[in-house]
């Protein structure tokens, strides 16, 4: 009897012996087959054209009925629908994130006695105690000292304060570093390094699944609010990619299709980092250049959507209470002149230095976690530094204010009524206006303690992200370059009033006009070290502008992210989510690297010249026992199947996953298979003889479109031809004859050895 197991058990039972009953028919096929395991790389090609046939068929059957036709549309219409879910949910989560950190950071310092739930900023509005000048001090809102001891001033009150403030930090990050140890490992980091070699077609099962959703939404709370150097923003994309890839199991057609599922996860870091930001194109944009591998227009457009829809929610949810989306919105918007591009340049030339510097110490740094005894203690080696950060952070008041608060302090410009230590400039006799400003002790103040803050925030950053709480980084680099650019932009207006005559100022700075906004210097800077550290260009600039409203200032922005990349890039090929990617080990084929080695692929190909042959099959004569020995012998992940051993002619390939799911199904469904019958990958199975056991057939999992090259094909076209078609295997051909076969692991490792890095390093099977 034969027995095709192309679709499950089409199979007659006992075949030819005359009765030829038919057993049950089964159009499905066998389950399992097609899905890959943990820690593998999908076949993007494979996957395709599943969709595709998948497309075709209802299409051609929507013309049928009319129920069809329904079946269709809705089909059509789920990924926008898919969408707007996304948006939904991501936009709520960022909402409530950001409500919570706020509330809980503002409880390391004190409690609103009219309503425990209440933030310090919600707390003091309600009261109509408060004065402008002192606007954060209202009666409702009281400090631990004044809870606890009751007096509000003294060396008492502040030891008092300062003690609580630790042990709050000290307890938030405890309970954020417990939680992800014991529910979600993954949950740890900022999620981008492995979004992105998600996105390039590798499966990392539970990374964006809901344990890993749930704690990272508690945790990110935690870990903003324990003052440790770190931001939300990276964490929220991983938060948005686990809705998507939770929302995706409601539609079958992403549920069971890996690269359709990777597109939706494309547009899910577009709304992650819309609503970090509340900056809807700025998410489209770096989705596109930062995080994803493959990114056609129509997912440009379902990205363009589901940023929208979020952005829509937080703004519903008005999470920062002042019916603005965006999160440092600047007023000031003085010109500014051809000749600041200089000191534009020197905050890029600094961000970019900053950025090289920064990577190589974090990247040192972690790789010490890795190998030394460090890692085995986790979360001791948070509280550790969250202890260290809140001794040191209390005494100086722009450590202690979280880093979204330092960076709007930075990026204010003075006006009148700011309260604010920056602002204490000396006001001449007509205090009404601000010409030029002479500063006062106050500012002078302020401008020690902002250099204490840039030392300490840079040391901090560096030891605390990849620990093992959610910790994002667009936040803490930010907040580097923001008070170098707050320094030299001060620096800068004093030079500018006390050297009217001086030719550079003498045609712009006319006295008695405000003439240089530090605050915009501040703003340069920021973009610039984050461009430095991660390397975005176009798509930082659209955040930067819808960040902070400041349309006038792109040309800046641009210049000094441009110098920035420049200057990085010449002390360091890589970004901080690359170094990560390849300090993890993870199999992700650069689409920016330049393949520029003479190697051909027979040097690259396994088996090697004094290798033994390749394991192959072939297409008739093996039995089921021969195929389960060679599966038990190898570890490979699939076979090429060839027409006979001494031909080496190729038919196809097929898939070691399938394989096994296939024999054992015939086994359990099928009478008669046994370790003697014999399997064919042929269309039409010769006649066998009556006595024989059934044969089975396996046609129904051969790819039978295997891509090859030949031997002399130069390895830079098959690099190309990998990233570009996103493949998975690739067989070696010589005269037509296989020779071997080059797996996108056989490319990392050579690309690895070429570079003179460790080629085990790289992680997956």
């Amino acid at each position: 009897g034969v027995i095709d197991l192309s679709y499950g058990n089409t199979g007659y039972s006992n075949g030819m012996t005359g009765n030829g009953v038919l057993m049950d028919l089964l159009d499905e096929p066998v389950p399992g087959v097609g899905t890959y395991e943990d820690f593998n790389t999908i076949d993007w090609v494979r996957e395709k054209s599943k969709d595709r046939d998948r497309h075709r068929e209802i299409t051609s059957k929507s013309e049928q009925s009319t129920w069809a036709l329904l079946h269709s549309i809705s089909d059509a219409f789920s990924g926008w629908l898919l969408m707007l879910l996304i948006g939904l949910l991501s936009g709520a989560l960022a909402g409530c994130i950001d409500i919570s950190a706020h509330w809980l950071t503002d409880l390391k310092e004190g409690v609103c006695l009219s309503g425990f739930w209440f933030n310090h900023e919600h707390c003091c509005w309600g009261s109509n105690q408060t004065t402008f000048q002192e606007r954060d001090k209202c009666p409702q809102w009281q400090s631990w000292a004044e809870l606890l001891g009751g007096s509000s001033e003294g060396a008492a009150a502040y030891i008092v304060n300062y003690l609580m403030f630790m042990l709050c930090a000290l307890l938030f990050s405890f309970l954020a570093v417990i939680l992800v140890r014991a529910f979600a490992p993954y949950a740890c980091g900022s999620g981008i390094p492995e979004i992105k070699t998600i996105l390039s077609g590798f499966i990392i099962r539970g990374y964006l699944g809901k344990w890993t959703l749930i704690i990272k939404t508690i945790t990110l709370v935690l870990a903003v609010s324990s003052g440790l150097s770190l931001g939300k923003e990276g964490p929220l994309v991983h938060v948005a990619c686990c809705c998507a890839n939770i929302l995706c199991h409601l539609f079958t057609k992403y549920r069971q299709n890996e690269a359709k599922r990777r597109e939706v996860l494309s547009a899910a870091a577009a709304v992650g980092v819309s609503v970090a930001f509340g900056a809807p194109i700025g998410g489209v944009l770096f989705s596109l250049e930062e995080v994803s591998y493959y990114f056609p227009l129509k997912t440009l457009w379902r990205s363009f959507f589901a940023a929208l829809v979020a952005a829509f929610t937080l703004r519903s949810i008005n999470p920062f209470g002042d019916s603005r989306l965006v999160l440092f919105y600047v007023e000031f918007h003085t010109p500014w002149h051809m000749v600041e591009l200089v000191p534009f340049t020197l905050l890029g030339i600094f961000g970019g230095l900053w950025g090289a510097l920064f990577i190589r110490a974090n990247i040192a740094w972690c790789r010490r976690r890795k190998t030394t005894r460090l890692g085995h203690y986790p979360v001791l080696e948070v509280l550790v530094v969250t202890g260290i950060t809140a001794l040191l952070s209390f005494p100086n008041s722009y450590t202690r204010m979280s880093g979204s608060e330092l960076i709007s302090e930075l990026f204010n410009d003075c006006s009148l009524l700011d309260s604010s230590q920056l602002c204490d400039y000396n006001s001449s006799e007509n205090s009404n206006t601000l010409p030029d400003r002479p500063a006062g002790p106050g500012v002078y103040t302020a401008l020690w303690q902002l250099a204490l803050a840039l030392f300490f925030k840079m040391l901090v950053t560096v030891v605390t992200f990849g620990m093992k709480v959610p910790s994002g980084l667009f936040i803490p680099s930010m907040a580097v370059g923001a008070i170098v650019g707050r320094l030299l932009g001060v620096a800068m207006e004093q030079m500018a009033l006390n050297h009217h005559d001086w030719l550079i100022v003498k045609g712009w700075c006319s006295s008695g006009a405000d003439c240089i906004t530090p605050g915009l210097y501040a703003m340069v800077g920021a973009a610039a070290c984050l461009g430095g550290v991660t390397r975005m260009t176009i798509s930082l600039v659209v955040i930067m502008f819808e960040l902070t409203g400041g349309l006038e200032y792109i040309v800046p922005l641009m210049a000094a992210i441009m110098t920035s990349k420049w200057v990085a890039d010449a002390l360091g090929r890589e970004g901080i989510y690359e170094a990560h990617i390849r300090l993890n080990g993870y199999p992700f084929l650069e689409t920016k690297e330049e393949y520029g080695h003479k190697t051909l692929a027979q040097d690259v190909m396994r088996p090697r010249q004094s290798d033994p042959l390749l394991v192959v099959l072939t297409q008739e004569g093996m039995s089921v026992g021969e195929i389960e020995g060679v599966i038990a012998d190898t570890d490979y992940s699939g076979f090429p199947v060839v027409v006979s051993q001494e031909s080496q002619r190729l038919v196809g390939f097929v898939l070691r996953r399938d394989l096994v799911i296939s024999l054992d199904n015939a086994r359990k469904r099928q009478d008669g298979v046994v370790s003697a019958s014999l399997v064919f990958f042929l269309e039409h199975v010769p006649p066998q003889p009556f006595s024989g056991p059934p044969v089975v057939k396996l046609r129904g999992i051969l790819d039978l479109s295997p891509f090859t090259v030949t031997d002399h094909t130069p390895m830079a076209i098959a690099v190309d031809i990998f990233r570009k078609l996103g493949l998975r295997q690739c067989l070696v051909t010589h005269n037509g004859r296989l020779l071997g076969i080059i797996t996108k692991k056989d490319i990392l490792k050579h690309m690895a050895q070429m570079s003179n890095r460790d080629p085990d390093s790289i992680l997956f099977n």
